[in-house]
C-alpha cells in the first residue's frame, strides 16, 4: 500500500496549531488517507520551508501567520496559479502542489468562505441584506471581505486604525461590491456607526489583549459579535459582547469551516464539519 499523501499547516509559530487534529478528523470521517503535520518555519525562511516540503513530496499545506502574503506571491511570482478569492484578498492560506516546480503549484484562501459558512450555518445567522461591520484591514480581514461581498449583505462597513489601508481594501473590492449590490465603505474606528446586525473583530486587537476597538453603540440587542480568535483570546470581546446584549461567537467554527474547505480543495469530498466542531468545542471548553 503506497504511503499516505502529506499535508502541514506551516507557520510561525505552529506548535498550538488544531488543524492536525481537525485534518485527522476529516480523513477518518471519509476514508481519505493522508498525513498532516506541521512545519514551523523560520521568520525569513518560508520560501525555502515551503520548497522543501514540497519537493520531499508533499501534496500540499495550509498557511498561517505570518506568511499568507508571502505564499502568494511565491506562487505568483513562479508563474502558478491562484484563484480569484486569494488575489482580492492578497494572500493564500491554501496551497497545492504538483511536484517540486512552483509554476505547478496553486493558492487559494479559504479564511471567509469558512467564516460565512460558520455564521450562516453554525450560527444560523442569514448575511443576505444585513449591516455588517469588519474592525481591521489587515491580513484576516482581508480574507474574508470577498466572501462577506459574496454572502450579499447590503452594506459593510470596514474599521481601522490606519485610514489608507481601509480605503485601499475597499477600492481592491470596489467592482465586486458593484456586482453584488453591496455599499462597502471605510470608516474610523472611533465612529464607525451604530446598530450592526454582526460584528466581526478582524484586528489582532483580541491577541495582543487589547481593549476592544471600537464603541459598544455598534452593537445592538441581538446582534451577532464574532472574534475571529478563540479560546482564552477570545474572552474578553466576547464578555464585552455579551455586556451590550450582542450574542457572542468565537472563531472556533470558523477555523473547522476553513479547514473543510482546504480538505475539499485538496481531496475533492467535503467533510461534515458540524460533528467535528462539537468535539473541538468540547477539547476547548476543557482545556480553558
Amino acid at each position: 500500500m503506497p504511503a499516505p499523501d502529506r499535508y502541514a499547516v506551516l507557520g510561525h509559530p505552529v506548535a498550538h496549531s488544531r488543524s492536525p487534529a481537525i485534518h485527522a478528523r476529516f480523513a477518518a470521517q471519509t476514508g481519505q488517507r493522508l498525513d498532516y503535520g506541521r512545519v514551523l518555519c523560520p521568520l525569513d525562511g518560508f520560501v525555502a520551508s515551503v520548497g522543501a516540503f514540497a519537493a520531499a513530496g508533499a501534496r500540499g499545506c495550509n498557511v498561517t501567520v505570518p506568511f499568507k502574503f508571502e505564499a502568494l506571491q511565491r506562487v505568483l511570482q513562479s508563474a502558478g496559479s491562484a484563484s480569484a478569492r486569494a488575489q482580492r484578498a492578497g494572500a493564500a492560506n491554501v496551497l497545492g502542489f504538483d511536484g517540486a516546480d512552483p509554476a505547478r503549484w496553486w493558492a487559494d484562501n479559504s479564511d471567509g468562505i469558512g467564516l460565512v459558512r460558520d455564521i450562516q450555518q453554525h450560527a444560523g445567522v442569514p448575511l443576505a441584506g444585513t449591516r455588517v461591520l469588519l474592525v481591521g484591514a489587515g491580513g484576516a480581514a482581508a480574507g474574508v471581505l470577498g466572501p462577506l461581498i459574496e454572502a450579499g449583505v447590503a452594506e459593510l462597513v470596514l474599521a481601522n486604525r490606519t485610514a489608507a489601508k481601509a480605503e485601499a481594501l475597499v477600492a481592491s473590492h470596489a467592482e465586486l461590491a458593484t456586482g453584488h449590490g453591496t455599499q462597502v465603505i471605510a470608516a474610523p474606528l472611533a465612529e464607525p456607526g451604530r446598530g450592526f446586525d454582526v460584528v466581526i473583530n478582524a484586528s489582532s486587537s483580541s491577541l495582543a489583549g487589547a481593549a476592544v476597538p471600537v464603541p459598544g453603540a455598534v452593537l445592538r440587542p441581538g446582534s451577532l459579535a464574532v472574534d475571529l480568535m478563540y479560546g482564552a483570546a477570545a474572552a474578553p470581546f466576547m464578555t464585552w459582547a455579551r455586556e451590550h446584549g450582542a450574542t457572542a461567537r468565537d472563531g472556533l467554527g470558523m477555523l473547522v469551516e476553513q479547514a473543510a474547505e482546504a480538505f475539499f480543495l485538496w481531496r475533492g469530498v467535503m467533510p461534515a464539519t458540524a460533528p467535528v466542531l462539537a468535539a473541538l468545542r468540547a477539547e476547548v471548553d476543557t482545556s480553558a
